[in-house]
């Protein structure tokens, strides 16, 4: 198997080549840029050359403790500066369209924020600005590169479990949302602002579906006003069918975030380590059981590193991939337009009570 896993670990690794790499600047100073951005880019060995916020005292600070630089006043400074070539946009969604069309206007590069807006008609005008402008714009949908993910969607590829016909998320904890106070008064949350990643996942690994359906629920007392438990289902026009079953009051002390991928030839199933004691995190794990490649029963693949921060690098290596060889995106802005109108979908069935076709 160790022969076998190499092909595996050689589209996870995250190692951005020097000849892709190119200045940054970023765009917001909040708690991902500070723990997650900037831990990544310095592990990649990026360089960021600047940095704004709206509170510049916060900007200032977080440039002070990482080595940045500069200090923009404005976004409009930031634009002035010639230098940074990459433009890492780290603002909550509803902010991000107005950010983002005046950026790719400007002809910079962009990788954007999940999610990058709050409505698909949003969403589009983004994709139909980066297409205008002929610039790279990516999505910052890091599951796609968190490396048991990222291996288990190449042990799919590659064939090993035949035909997927079934895959699923079962994430239960406890999630401190009191560390985005923004957040307390968004009507749509655990969707939008959570499970996004398990959904994306689920496009990335099976396409847009059919129909869905979604559930949710909040408990008394919690933190914010909007849903923290979801049951969404998928239903594909060849019978593959897809769940994302996500509680965010967990008060079991049992945290685990689970899934699993099921085809005619085997399966395989994985933890997402972060989410066990967020946000130190532990390791991930990865298991692949097949009847195509000699696994011998459930055989773990060595998952060497974390979705947060590694992750991180992977998203901003993928649009320096971009710009400097022509290759895609993994998660581009175009694609997520689709990711966009099926959370779209699955508020709209969680409002109305039936299934929503897409």
């Amino acid at each position: 198997m160790i022969d076998l896993f190499s092909e595996v670990a050689q589209y996870c690794d995250l190692t951005i080549p020097e000849n892709h790499k190119v200045p940054i600047a970023i765009i917001g100073a909040g708690g991902i840029v500070d723990g997650a951005h900037l831990p990544a880019y310095k592990k990649a060995g990026l360089n960021v050359v600047g940095i704004t916020d709206v509170d510049p005292e916060k900007a200032r600070d977080v440039a002070a403790r990482h080595g940045i630089g500069k200090v923009y006043s404005s976004l409009d400074e930031l634009l002035a500066d010639p230098i940074p070539v990459v433009i890492d946009i780290a603002v909550p969604a509803a902010a991000q369209p107005e950010i983002f069309l005046k950026v790719a206007n400007s002809k910079r590069h962009i990788l954007a924020q999940k999610p990058m807006a709050t409505t698909v008609a949003d969403g589009l005008a983004m994709a139909e600005a980066v297409a205008a402008n002929k610039i790279v714009a990516g999505v910052n949908h890091q599951l796609r590169f968190e490396e048991g993910m990222a291996a288990a969607h190449k042990m799919v590829e590659l064939g090993w479990i035949g035909t997927v016909t079934n895959m699923t998320f079962h994430v239960n904890l406890i999630t401190p949302w009191e560390l985005w106070p923004w957040a307390k008064d968004l009507e749509r949350l655990e969707i939008m602002l959570h499970s996004i990643h398990y959904h994306d996942v689920m496009r990335w690994f099976l396409g847009n579906p059919r129909r869905v359906y979604c559930a949710a629920g909040r408990t008394n007392g919690q933190f914010p006003k909007g849903e923290t438990r979801t049951i969404s289902t998928y239903v594909y026009d060849d019978g593959v069918t897809g769940l994302v079953h996500a509680n965010h009051i967990n008060r079991g002390g049992d945290n685990y975030a689970e899934y699993r991928i099921d085809g005619d030839k085997g399966s395989i199933r994985g933890t997402m380590g972060l989410l066990y004691d967020y946000p130190v995190g532990r390791v991930d794990t990865l298991e692949v059981n097949s009847l195509v490649v000699p696994t011998d029963g459930w055989t773990p693949y060595p998952v060497t590193t974390r979705w947060f921060p590694d992750a991180f690098m992977g998203t901003m290596g993928s649009v320096m991939a971009a710009i400097s060889t022509g290759s895609p995106v993994r998660s581009s802005v175009a694609d997520n337009v689709d990711t966009l109108k099926l959370v779209a979908a699955l508020y709209e069935s969680m409002d109305s009570g039936v299934a929503i076709s897409l």
